[in-house]
């Protein structure tokens, strides 16, 4: 418990700040409080970005570990030999525990607290990660997938939960931009150490074990105070079909390809026999191409009808994964189009919350941005699975079919959508977020678009 006073910040006081309450109010602990999360809310710095600095230092790590236990997995499965349905069944889920712990870790925070949720869910998560190389099965590397995507879920849920609490109008935009560059800065930085060790050997998932582990460390002497829990204005699906069914459709596809491509890839260039090396970069290009492309689609979006932005940046990311049929598998030129793939591709997620945003009410875009996440969630699950049957079934080339096809049919519906209903201006459009929060309904508040009449769902 915590209690509000309007009382001048000490220096030398337990007082901390608190960004939601108006200036020169504080928020004082309550006697009954356990200790564990106290501290300032903000250091001395004025800008109020020192305090995230041990949060987003956790969250290196822990996608460090992601991006490198996805890369070994793919690798060490083709070693295994699971076949290509197998591995699809596998990989998919991670997606299926991801979709469930966006959900269950919002209970668990409102029951026990930020603090101890991080720590709980890092401690499984390590023991997750190593105990890949303990049983080497594909049912249980399927179970071990989906306990260790329900706590990133929930690790991603705490921290995006934590910073929304944090951010003021000052600070908001330099707070989420610093947490998604560290975010996809360790996802690539995991998936290169793939070149530290053999695949084939037990010494990558103890490092990705390490990695999760020490994650806590400083989470857990955070001098920041955790934050409440805010409950969101509820929207209805049904609602939101009506009123953004271009956002809804285009999340739901992303998803698919997203996940076929994050789930899939390392292991599709592993059998294509690429050194561990290629098999890095093939991976990582993609990751390389959304942060350098991400803020160019998201200025386009803004001077134009999104739709017509969504209508290039699928045809593009389509016509990118089609044109590896006829190129060598990771080649120089492969590696351009994953680059050129990603920076298509990711910013469309991007674009589905932005269209979704210029159609809701701002006290509902918490609840449709939850909407948008379970339904890229399912749309992940669908996308390895689907992938690797086809793999199976047909060729090794249907993986690049896959991301062909999700764009496709993204891009079909947007012409679809022109016949239908016209653009509104671009002037009621809100502003584009190049990079949209994905693991929490309560962390999509850091979203800043104010209500515009007529969107363009």
């Amino acid at each position: 418990m915590t209690k509000v006073t309007n009382e001048r910040k000490s220096p030398a006081g337990p007082h901390r700040y608190h960004p939601a309450v108006a200036s020169g109010a504080v928020i004082r602990p309550d006697p009954g409080d356990d200790g564990l999360s106290g501290g300032p809310w903000f250091e001395s710095r004025g800008d109020g970005l020192g305090a995230v600095r041990s949060l987003l230092a956790g969250v290196v790590l822990v996608m460090s570990c992601n991006g490198l236990l996805r890369v070994a997995l793919g690798v060490r499965a083709e070693l295994e030999d699971f076949g290509l349905a197998v591995t699809g069944v596998v990989m998919a889920g991670y997606f299926l525990g991801f979709l469930f712990g966006t959900k269950a870790a919002e209970h668990f925070i409102a029951s026990v607290g930020h603090i101890r949720v991080f720590a709980a869910l890092s401690s499984v998560g390590s023991a997750a990660a190593v105990l890949h190389v303990v049983w080497i099965h594909p049912a249980s590397w399927t179970l071990l997938r989906f306990a260790y995507g329900l706590c990133l879920a929930g690790i991603l849920v705490t921290v995006e939960s934590w910073l929304n609490d944090m951010a003021t109008n000052a600070t908001r935009g330099r707070m989420l931009s610093r947490y998604m560059i560290v975010t996809m800065g360790g996802l690539g930085a995991g998936q290169l150490m793939l070149n530290i060790a053999d695949p084939g050997s037990f010494e990558l998932f103890v490092v990705s074990s390490a990695l999760i582990s020490v994650a806590l460390v400083p989470v857990a002497l955070s001098a920041s105070t955790a934050p409440p829990l805010v409950v969101p204005e509820p929207i209805s699906l049904r609602d939101i079909v009506k009123v953004a069914p271009l956002g809804l459709l285009t999340a739901f596809w992303v998803g698919v390809s997203q996940g076929c491509l994050m789930g899939l890839g390392a292991f599709y260039a592993a059998t294509e026999g690429l050194s561990n090396t290629r098999i890095s970069l093939f991976v990582v290009s993609p990751i390389l191409g959304s942060v350098v492309f991400q803020w160019l689609v998201g200025s386009a979006s803004d001077r134009m009808p999104r739709r017509y932005v969504i209508l290039v940046v699928a045809v593009t990311a389509a016509s990118t994964a089609g044109l590896h049929l006829l190129v060598a598998p990771g080649s120089a030129l492969s590696l351009l189009l994953m680059f050129a793939h990603g920076g298509s591709t990711f910013p469309l997620y991007s674009l589905a919350v932005a269209t979704t945003a210029d159609s809701v009410a701002p006290a509902q875009l918490t609840g449709a941005s939850a909407s948008l996440v379970r339904t890229s969630g399912v749309g992940a699950v669908i996308g390895p699975t689907l992938g690797g049957a086809l793999m199976a079934a047909v060729a090794l080339e249907a993986f690049f079919a896959v991301l062909v096809g999700a764009h496709g049919v993204i891009a079909l519906y947007v012409v679809y959508r022109m016949f239908v209903k016209p653009p509104p201006p671009v002037e009621d459009q809100g502003q584009f977020d190049p990079w949209p929060v994905r693991a929490s309904a309560v962390a999509a508040n850091l979203l800043r678009r104010p209500r515009r009449d007529g969107g363009d769902g």
